[in-house]
């Protein structure tokens, strides 16, 4: 097992501080890499390397960049969902590390969605009609 060392502590650290200002509303779009254990299966820590290193290559501020535990649909891993404030959020499906590179560039730099990777839109709603 390696070792953890100062650099990665400060990664850590820098990666909290932007989960907090997302919370209090200073990020423009947060993105979650799906990583239950079907999906680091599937791939989804080479898919956080690869948003991350594209955070790192651009420069860009106003994007959070999480993970969540499974969505439940373990045949189409690795997934990630796009969250932008004001918009429906995006679920892109089957993912490479070159696909999440394409929407990162894409769909969170330029806002153009990337359909042909999109599993779905929006939140699904409960019986009773009210959303989440």
């Amino acid at each position: 097992m390696a070792k953890i060392t100062i650099e990665d502590l400060k990664k850590i650290k820098e990666r909290v501080q932007q989960h907090d200002l997302f919370r209090a509303g200073h990020k423009r779009i947060k993105v979650i890499v799906h990583m239950g254990t079907c999906g680091i299966a599937s791939g989804a820590k080479d898919i956080m390397d690869a948003l991350l290193d594209e955070v790192g290559e651009t420069g860009v501020d106003d994007v959070l960049i999480t993970t969540s535990g499974c969505i439940g649909i373990c045949s189409r891993e690795p997934l990630v969902t796009v969250e932008e404030h004001g918009k429906e959020p995006i679920v892109y499906e089957r993912l490479t590390p070159n696909k999440a590179r394409q929407i990162f560039r894409r769909h969170i730099i330029a806002g153009e969605v990337q359909r042909e990777f999109v599993m779905a839109r929006g939140r699904e709603q409960d019986d009773t009609g009210g959303g989440r």
